[in-house]
């Protein structure tokens, strides 16, 4: 069994900055991409940033220059760094990892960490 954990989501004005956790625990045999997206009542959720396990990133045009996604593999962790924060980034930010294990291989979810930026 496989668990992502977040955390580091709160209420932050706009122009702040958040850091977001998530660190993968279970029968882990290795992790591939890593990632977080966010997802706004009413609509699906969409991708924010990921991270191959050899550092290569990928990030929403709408967080490019603002958002840093960073991962620890010896930890199973992947962050997610945001700053200049505005209005519309507020939403559920979600966790991904594509996992491996000794019978799986397949994507995972956290539950969710809400973040809401005010004005």
């Amino acid at each position: 069994q496989v668990h992502l954990m977040e955390s580091g989501g709160g209420l932050v004005q706009a122009g702040g900055s958040l850091r977001l956790s998530c660190v993968a625990s279970g029968s882990i045999f290795s992790i591939h991409d890593m990632g977080w997206y966010r997802q706004t009542p009413g609509k699906q959720r969409e991708l924010v940033a990921t991270i191959t396990s050899g550092g290569g990133t990928n990030y929403a045009d709408s967080v490019k220059g603002r958002f840093t996604v960073s991962r620890d593999n010896g930890k199973n962790t992947v962050y997610l760094l945001m700053n200049t924060l505005k209005p519309e980034d507020t939403a559920v930010y979600y966790c991904n990892a594509w996992v491996v294990t000794t019978t799986t291989n397949r994507p995972y979810w956290g539950q969710g960490t809400q973040v809401t930026v005010s004005s």
